[in-house]
């Protein structure tokens, strides 16, 4: 790691130190961790000879899910949780991992800054670690106690402010390169070229400024002006947005931020003629949101920088996913939360399948096995999990809103890194 970058992580993890002391204090307390019940944290071998601690027993594996059920991001949350509750229950019944059965232990933060870091709280003595940690600003808040902990953490979050730290491990290309890929694809088919101006519209916080780093990236290599809009995860009327933007005269329009922001905004844009491509981050797609009045101009506007093959995709991967999960939940409509919170569950498992072999079911034994992961795929895409500074991938697959496609979005471009990405370190200023 080069100097300029140490230093960026430096103020990164002092960033987010301070916002974990501020909400801790306010927690009082209940924020002192105490380690391990069912585990008692030492390492002591267990049956079969495994080392093990941190809530592990000879029975039983825990292991915590920190979600979104009432918040901005309930849809994605209701699926995560269930695509993870439905892989511990078939592998439970295949015989487990280890000769042990996985547990789940499930939390709804409503994507509340307290809520999460409370719920950490109360987890983390009594898991192995997290396969589901939704929101890249409460993972960020509590980095420096993960550190301390080394309970590995698989957020659904791709902001690269989480790269650096060996236990938390994202998925899949973080925003700022899938904004990069996500321009790409705008300027070689929709039309987009130099001079042009690109309208972005953004969380306020790590998600988007992360997401808006990579349009600004874009605009110095190829010739764009970025016409910025900042907004709160609570605004859901994108009206004024569209009005500056539109004034700006934009050719095209990236949205980082939720479905709900992103049926608004391609709805209103639609309505008041401003009939450019947008595209959003995969964190800004519901296929839920096609059964609104948005429905139509989503089908005709939108699109969408995704980590992965959608559950719609017709490898086996997303085929046997599809099945499964249908006949699990067959009123839940399929969405692209089930393959993230599938992804994330299976990656979790391998690490400790390596793990059992090393016969060390610790914290630090489940971190090391995921260091050996360079030639994972769960049927979604390949991913590298050797080098904790840098994304598992750096390739984007772009999809469409497709209300006639199972998961509601088609593929339009396979996974790929535009040449942009190639020198571009992510989180870099």
């Amino acid at each position: 790691m080069n100097a300029q970058r140490r230093t960026h992580r430096n103020r990164r993890s002092t960033r987010a130190a301070a916002t974990a002391l501020a909400t801790l204090l306010a927690l009082g307390a209940a924020a002192c961790s105490s380690k391990a019940t069912g585990g008692d944290g030492s390492g002591e071998a267990g049956a079969g000879g495994v080392k093990t601690g941190d809530g592990v027993t000879d029975k039983t594996i825990p292991i915590g899910a920190l979600t979104d059920r009432t918040g901005v991001y309930a849809t994605l949350g209701k699926s995560v949780t269930q695509a993870q509750q439905l892989y511990v229950k078939q592998t439970n019944a295949a015989g487990g991992i280890c000769g042990r059965k996985l547990s789940l232990t499930v939390r709804d933060h409503g994507y509340d800054p307290q809520k999460a870091v409370a719920a950490y709280t109360e987890l983390e003595p009594k898991v192995l670690g997290f396969a589901q940690f939704i929101g890249s600003p409460f993972v960020a808040s509590v980095d420096q106690r993960i550190r301390s902990d080394k309970a590995l953490v698989i957020p659904q979050a791709w902001s690269a402010d989480l790269l650096g730290n060996p236990y938390v491990r994202v998925i899949g290309s973080t925003y700022d390169l899938e904004t990069i890929n996500a321009i790409d694809f705008l300027m070689k088919e929709k039309g987009l070229k130099k001079g042009d101006k690109l309208g972005h519209v953004y969380f306020e916080g790590d998600y988007g400024e992360n997401a808006v780093a990579g349009s600004r990236h874009m605009a110095k290599k190829s010739g764009l002006t970025v016409v910025e809009q900042k907004i709160k995860p609570t605004d859901n009327d994108m009206s004024a947005q569209v009005v500056a933007l539109k004034k700006a005269g934009v050719k095209a329009v990236v949205i980082s931020a939720g479905p709900r922001q992103a049926a608004s905004l391609v709805g209103v844009a639609a309505a008041s003629g401003l009939e450019v491509p947008v595209i959003g981050n995969n964190s800004a797609y519901a296929p839920q949101l096609l059964a609104t009045q948005a429905g139509p101009a989503l089908e005709k506007m939108y699109y969408v920088s995704t980590p992965s093959l959608p559950i719609g995709g017709d490898a086996e991967g997303p085929r046997k996913l599809a099945k499964d999960y249908a006949k699990a939940y067959p009123k839940d409509a399929l969405d692209n939360g089930v393959v993230a919170g599938w992804t994330a569950t299976d990656a979790f498992a391998q690490a400790l399948k390596r793990a059992c072999k090393a016969k060390d079911l610790t914290r630090e034994g489940v971190g090391k096995a995921l260091l050996t992961m360079d030639d994972y795929d769960s049927g979604f895409g390949a991913q590298t999990f050797s080098d904790p500074d840098a994304p598992t991938s750096t390739e984007s697959v772009i999809i469409r809103p497709d209300k006639g496609a199972k998961g509601g979005s088609s593929v339009v471009r396979e996974a790929g890194t535009a040449e942009e990405a190639k020198d571009f370190t992510p989180g870099k200023d």
